[in-house]
């Protein structure tokens, strides 16, 4: 699961925001995995690469949904401090939203599993 501050959960479920940037000790998602984003729903995770805050660049940002670099890495270092700190590596987690056809199928393999596991 990926959790998000609310001022982001429409820019993610009109596709404008299709990136985030997460500091952790271990990368924790891999590209090709779905995920759970709540109140978006399912996503794809497209790509999962180690970087370098100071190499983020103003595309990164835009995909991030801030304006410049500049601003992403404010929030970052706002959001993530104790991380900073802590010498954790970031990560650019990049992803798409389900369309309704996935979604579904994705809502169906979690039900059949939580089935499964509770017999």
């Amino acid at each position: 699961m990926l959790l998000f501050k609310k001022k982001f959960l429409a820019a993610i479920r009109a596709g404008a925001k299709t990136q985030t940037v997460r500091l952790w000790k271990v990368c924790r998602f891999r590209a090709g995995q779905r995920s759970y984003i709540p109140g978006v729903g399912y996503i794809w995770v497209t790509a999962v690469d180690p970087v370098r805050l100071e190499e983020l660049t103003d595309e990164d940002a835009r995909l991030d949904g801030f304006p410049t670099a500049a601003a992403l890495l404010a929030e970052i270092q706002a959001l993530y401090a104790e991380q900073l700190a802590d010498g954790h590596q970031a990560y650019r987690v990049r992803f798409r939203c389900m369309n309704a056809e996935e979604s579904a199928a994705a809502m169906e393999e979690r039900a059949a599993k939580k089935k499964r596991s509770s017999r």
